[in-house]
């Protein structure tokens, strides 16, 4: 059972409304080390370079979306095994028959309760203490 404050992560929203609002949640449920970026390559850039254990990242971005970003994390050697959550305003079963092909850990359509990011965060790390 891992302590929540000893899970590293990085939120990617291209919403900054989005982004504090996810990591508010996180801080709520007892995560201390939050980090967050704007857009998909700027995240991939900070988590090749100061590694994290789980990326939340919203499907709906510019330059690079999250199908991209989790097809970018899955194919770096270092990096390649970080739990992913992917969040979508949109249930489209093709994104997410395509985000379970590229390895997604798990994958939460907004808006969603705090407790169900919280239970899809424990599906892949267990219990939070």
């Amino acid at each position: 059972m891992p302590a929540a404050s000893a899970i590293k992560v990085m939120v990617v929203d291209d919403q900054t409304s989005m982004r504090a609002m996810i990591r508010r949640t996180l801080q709520d449920l007892g995560f201390k080390d939050i980090r967050d970026k704007p857009t998909a390559p700027e995240a991939l850039e900070a988590v090749k370079s100061d590694r994290v254990h789980l990326i939340i990242s919203d499907y709906n971005m510019p330059e690079m979306d999250g199908l991209q970003f989790l097809e970018a994390v899955r194919k770096d050697g270092v990096i390649g095994k970080t739990v992913f959550i992917m969040l979508t305003g949109s249930s489209d079963r093709e994104i997410v028959q395509k985000a379970a092909a590229l390895g997604v850990n798990n994958y939460l359509v907004k808006p969603f309760a705090p407790a169900a990011l919280k239970e899809k965060i424990e599906r892949v790390f267990g219990a939070l203490a």
